[in-house]
C-alpha cells in the first residue's frame, strides 16, 4: 500500500536566544493508508512537535515530510491551509470549541472556511453529529455538554470534511474512564471503516487500542511495534 505519511530525516530545532533545543532528531517513519498508529512518549519527548509537523501546523528544520506523496515543503501557505482544512481532521485534548455556539455550529466551522452554502453545511454538520451519537444535542452549547460529549463534538468537527487522515493529540487527556472508552470506541469504528488515524498519547492503555505503536523519546523514535498479532502469525 502507498504510505499516506512519510518522514525522512525530519529534525526540528527551536532557537531560544543562543540556546538550540532539538525537539526532533532525524525521525524516519512511514504510515500507510488505513493504519491506526499511536505515538507514545512522556511529556517533552517530542510527540506533540511531531503531531504539529504531521498536521502542517509547523515545518521541519531539516528532512522531508511527504503527505500522500506530496512534499509539504513545496506547498505555499494557501495550499497548506487547504491541506489543514480538507485533508486532515484534528482532535485536541482541550476540545477547542467556541462556547457561544451550539454543537452544530461548532461542527460546521471547517465548511464555513471552505465556502460551502449554509444549508449544505447544516446538513453535513447534523450528519457528523449523528455519526458520533449526538443527533439529540445539535443545539446544545459546550457548557451544556459533558467532557465526553464535547470531545465527540470535536470529533464530529474533524470528520465533517471527510478527511483521509485524523490526527488526535491526547484526545482522552481530559476525560473520565467512561468517556475515554466511548471516544476510543469511535476511533475503533473509524479505523474499521478505513480511516487513517494517528493518535498522540502518554497513556499505555490508550496506545494499545491502536494497531501499531511508535515510541518516541528525546526526539527520536526508539521503537516501532505492532500491538496485535495477526491470526496464524
Amino acid at each position: 500500500m502507498t504510505p499516506i505519511l512519510e518522514l525522512d530525516g525530519v529534525r526540528k530545532v527551536y532557537n531560544t536566544g543562543e540556546l538550540e533545543v532539538a525537539a526532533l532528531r532525524s525521525v524516519d517513519t512511514r504510515i500507510l493508508q488505513g493504519e491506526y498508529v499511536a505515538v507514545v512518549g512522556p511529556s517533552g519527548s517530542g510527540k506533540s512537535t511531531l503531531m504539529h509537523i504531521l498536521g502542517c501546523l509547523d515545518v521541519p528544520s531539516a528532512g522531508t515530510y511527504r503527505l500522500a506523496g506530496d512534499d509539504v515543503s513545496q506547498m505555499d501557505e494557501a495550499q497548506l491551509a487547504e491541506v489543514r482544512n480538507r485533508r486532515i481532521g484534528f482532535v485536541f485534548q482541550q476540545f477547542n470549541l467556541l462556547s457561544s455556539l451550539p454543537a452544530w455550529r461548532n461542527v460546521e466551522l471547517p465548511l464555513v472556511y471552505a465556502g460551502m452554502a449554509r444549508a449544505e453545511r447544516r446538513e453535513r454538520a447534523e450528519q457528523a453529529l449523528a455519526r458520533v451519537g449526538l443527533a439529540d444535542r445539535l443545539q446544545h452549547k459546550p457548557g451544556e455538554l459533558s467532557g465526553g460529549q464535547q470531545q465527540r463534538v470535536a470529533l464530529a468537527r474533524a470528520l465533517v470534511t471527510e478527511p483521509a487522515l485524523i490526527l488526535a493529540d491526547e484526545p482522552t487527556g481530559n476525560l473520565d474512564s467512561t468517556s475515554t472508552t466511548e471516544v476510543l470506541g469511535l476511533f475503533d469504528e473509524l479505523h474499521a471503516a478505513g480511516r487513517t488515524i494517528v493518535l498522540i498519547t502518554h497513556e499505555h492503555d490508550v496506545a494499545q487500542r491502536a494497531e501499531r505503536n511508535l515510541v518516541i523519546r528525546d526526539g527520536e523514535i526508539v521503537s516501532d511495534t505492532p500491538t496485535r498479532v495477526e491470526a496464524g502469525a
